[in-house]
């Protein structure tokens, strides 16, 4: 009798969808309460366009959702999500013994942390349906956990239909039995347990909905929700469910944006505000420079024959000549002209990029600028690019190609075919320099914002300041850089809950440099840089290397020439600041809880006053297709624990890069606090991308469900990997496409 009523209810939905009609363009995939794709609370199986990043704002009743959500490749998305829950306690009767759901504490609102993976099984075809298999808060918690099977298909252009079956919280309402067999009983712990064996387990229901894009802008859904929200509506009575179907009408305001408003389940009223971002796409549109110089062709040997002499190479100021006029040239680009040498047939230039983001176009923009300024007779433009005194590859063009490609519409993916890109000298002093390269100061000053998130009183906080930077070129190669900050606005100073420590505060502490440190010395370091080998470069700074740490680090890295991979090593000493980050190393007594005591060694007991650490990773690097790229750093962390980290970042095109690592530690789930190991996301926004301005500066944030102590990396800036790479023959491969703009 159960399954029947389910059937007849799903069947409803599946018909009101095949009933309706209407004309146009094939729907587009649009979000539900949880920022995945689906109808409002049920998900669909259709995928978001490759690489889109999504942020979705739900709430209905006392429910408040976040979601972070990316699709990861044309099959597979992930997502992030932050969730709220109102008066969790509203009633006295339910402290705590209505914890059912795995022995949650009680708080006033709820919030929690969860991770998701979908995966499309079947691309939607003629007859079959879309067909894609998901995993909501598989790692965590597993407060709203469920798992599920779901099928989407187009019935018009304009009208789709999804059915699927949950299991977890999306089976528990009118279930049909346990067909997977029965679900174990959630063991939460610190949380961030992966909890295999409930997978696709105990009871499994029906749902289904139907989505009627009305126009271009408008959209009408409806659903029938598997959902029974036992928790929230049941044990805490936070809201009355009524009724498993919902409602709603969405509103596409641009591209960028999209709204919705809902009835939900027969007793609350919703809204959801969906914001979407296309990192193949710059928001701004394109960049603003200067037109690029059109190519010099050079007039035949026949026609010119003087022009092709080689009589300027007995010319004792022709280099400098050369130089100083290219470097006129470039100067609009904001391209820097280190030096250059030739023979008759040859000319070799180095160049520094401060300001483009793009590293295939200021390659592009010299060689144009070549054919201006070097006599008929230089055929082969070897152009270095610089990077903090190291010349990292020779990109090798002939000139006759860029005379013969310059208009054809296959001329960057030709090119590149006839280009060499390969590994530099370790030193290229000579020839003709530029005189005024060095010392060299620059500074700047801006606005900084910094972020805590998800700590219990308030899930998010933030600071809005200024900060002065300084750069003192000294020679190339050394450089001194400092940066302070003024915190102008911001609610930093609201102390979050600490728990008892077991670690070291190398992280957790946050709080005491946010509201002590004001104004702050942030960075004050000494770096150089040196090119060891062909392949083989080296780091060492010294100084006040991030805001919480200050010392020495040291670093090797190997990339071999042309190859996807490569090899560093990184040894740092470094002993942590004091919270007020000027000059000092003293912590005070309230940074520590009376069982703090690290890993580094007995000494972080007996005198709390100070910390040091010799801290250091082996670390190897991959760059996958698609733009992909994968580390792994094995080695010791801040609070002296030993482990190992995975990140995997996509890069695009034009600067944008979304990824998420994980790292475990010999530190215990119990040591380390909730979230048992540490995870998250990361996203890099390049300036130019919302600018519109040419800029090699960026923005990372970092989305982690805690700031613990475990797992913990020095945050010193200029490591080696980042400063090169984009040069070598992966980097230049993977936006070459900018070469000629």
């Amino acid at each position: 009798m159960n399954l029947r009523r389910n059937m007849q209810r799903v069947a409803s939905l599946v018909a009101m969808g095949l009933m309706a009609t209407g004309a146009g363009a094939e729907t587009r995939p649009t979000l539900n309460f949880y920022g995945a794709t689906g109808l409002i609370d049920m998900p669909s199986a259709e995928m978001q366009p490759d690489g889109l990043l999504t942020i979705t704002s739900g709430h209905f009743g006392p429910v408040s959702r976040t979601t972070l959500s990316f699709q990861i490749t044309p099959r597979l998305s992930g997502s992030f999500r932050f969730l709220g829950i109102r008066n969790w306690n509203r009633f006295s009767s339910c402290q705590p013994s209505c914890s059912s759901a795995g022995g949650i504490e009680a708080f006033e609102t709820y919030y929690d942390r969860s991770f998701d993976l979908r995966y499309q099984i079947l691309d939607e075809g003629k007859y079959l349906p879309a067909l894609a298999i998901g995993l909501q808060d598989f790692v965590g918690t597993g407060s709203i956990a469920g798992e599920y099977l779901v099928a989407t298909k187009h019935v018009t252009p304009d009208v789709k239909v999804s059915a699927g079956l949950g299991w977890g919280r999306l089976g528990s309402y009118s279930s049909i039995g346990s067909p997977l067999g029965d679900r174990p009983k959630l063991v939460i712990g610190k949380g961030g347990n992966f909890n295999f064996d409930q997978w696709f387990r105990g009871p499994a229901a029906p749902f289904a909905g139907v989505e009627w894009q009305v126009n271009d802008a408008w959209t009408v859904k409806a659903e029938y929700s598997s959902d029974n929200y036992t928790e929230e509506a049941g044990n805490r009575r936070t809201f009355d469910r009524r009724s498993p179907f919902n409602f709603g009408v969405e509103y596409q305001r641009n591209e960028n944006m999209r709204l919705g408003a809902y009835y939900m389940y027969g007793s609350e009223v919703g809204f959801a505000a969906h914001f979407i971002l296309n990192p193949k796409k710059r928001p701004g549109g394109g960049i603003a420079t200067s037109a690029p110089d059109p190519i010099e062709r050079r007039p035949s040997r026949q026609a010119d024959p003087e022009a092709w002499s080689s009589d300027w190479l007995a010319q004792t100021d022709a280099g400098s000549i050369l130089r100083t006029n290219l470097a006129k040239r470039l100067e609009d680009d904001g391209i820097l002209v280190d030096g250059i040498s030739y023979n008759g047939s040859t000319a070799v230039v180095r160049i520094r990029n401060p300001r483009l983001d793009a590293e295939a176009q200021a390659i592009g923009r010299t060689a144009r600028a070549m054919t201006k300024v070097m006599p008929a007779s230089v055929e082969q433009f070897e152009i270095v690019p610089v990077v903090n005194g190291m010349p990292v590859s020779r990109v090798v063009i002939r000139r006759s190609d860029l005379e013969a490609l310059e208009f054809d519409p296959q001329g960057a993916e030709k090119l590149l075919e006839r280009v060499s890109i390969v590994s530099a000298p370790a030193t290229m002093r000579d020839g003709f320099n530029d005189p005024d390269a060095f010392p060299k100061f620059t500074w700047s000053v801006g606005p900084y914002a910094r972020l805590r998130l998800f700590d219990q009183n308030a899930p998010f906080k933030a600071g809005v300041g200024l900060r002065a930077n300084a750069k003192y070129e000294v020679a190339p190669g050394l450089i001194l850089s400092g940066s302070v900050t003024k915190l102008l606005a911001g609610n930093l100073d609201d102390r979050p809950p600490i728990p008892g420590r077991k670690l070291q505060p190398v992280r957790s502490a946050n709080y005491f440099y946010d509201s002590l440190g004001d104004p702050a010395l942030e960075t004050l370091a000494l770096a150089y840089y040196r090119k060891l080998g062909p392949e083989v470069y080296g780091r060492i700074s010294l100084g006040y290397l991030e805001r919480m740490f200050g010392g020495v680090s040291t670093e090797l890295l190997w990339m071999p020439t042309n190859r996807r991979w490569a090899i560093g090593a990184e040894v740092n000493y470094v002993a942590q600041r004091s919270p007020d980050q000027k000059f000092g190393f003293t912590l005070p007594a309230e940074m520590y809880d009376t069982d703090a005591c690290g890993l580094a060694g007995q000494s972080a007991c007996a005198s709390p006053s100070s910390y040091r650490v010799l801290t250091g990773h082996v670390s190897g690097y991959y760059r996958f297709n698609n733009g992909f790229h994968a580390q792994v750093d094995v080695g010791r962390y801040l609070a002296g624990d030993i482990g190992a980290t995975l990140s995997v970042k996509r890069e695009f095109e034009n600067g944008w890069k979304v990824g998420a690592f994980v790292t475990k530690t010999n530190v215990s789930a119990a040591d380390f606090g909730s979230g048992s190991f540490d995870k998250g996301i990361t996203i890099e926004i390049p300036f130019a991308a919302l600018t519109g301005k040419p800029s090699r500066q960026q923005r990372s944030s970092v989305l982690r469900p805690f700031g613990r102590d475990g797992g913990q990396r020095l945050e010193v800036e200029g490591r080696l990997y980042d400063t090169v790479r984009d040069y070598r023959e992966s980097g230049l491969d993977e936006q070459w496409g900018r070469f000629w703009k």
